[in-house]
């Protein structure tokens, strides 16, 4: 089992979630970068989209299938990590440095998990 950073908070599907001064910064678990395999490809929304809890905004395609990406909170994206689109591999290498987007102005936060409740998700998938 990889290791689950406690500090981080986590979906159901797989995202983790740092939060910092009231802007969620959200990325793909270790768990799902391995389930997922290789990432050839991400596609990121655009600075000044609205996201929403619980509904995909973003996908990641690897060798085996495309993904989408859920968001564990309603806010509007105010930041994307470009270095994604040119290095989707990243997210296989540094999972919990390779972030996606960066929402504020949040108005809901989704049903999230802490380290230990993820691990125990995991463990009943894996």
């Amino acid at each position: 089992m990889s290791t689950i950073p406690a500090e981080l908070s986590y979906t159901k599907s797989h995202e983790w979630v740092s939060v910092e001064d009231d802007v969620y910064t959200i990325g793909l678990t270790d768990y799902a970068q391995d389930a997922l395999g290789d990432l050839v490809f991400v596609n990121l929304p655009e600075e000044g989209d609205e996201v929403v809890a619980g509904e995909a905004f973003a996908d990641v395609e690897s060798v085996k299938a495309v993904s989408d990406v859920f968001s564990p909170v309603t806010g509007v994206v105010i930041a994307i990590n470009e270095e994604l689109l040119d290095a989707p591999e990243t997210i296989n290498e540094d999972p919990y440095g390779a972030w996606f987007v960066r929402v504020g102005n949040v108005t809901e936060v989704g049903d999230l998990l802490d380290a230990d409740a993820y691990a125990a998700l995991c463990e009943q998938e894996g």
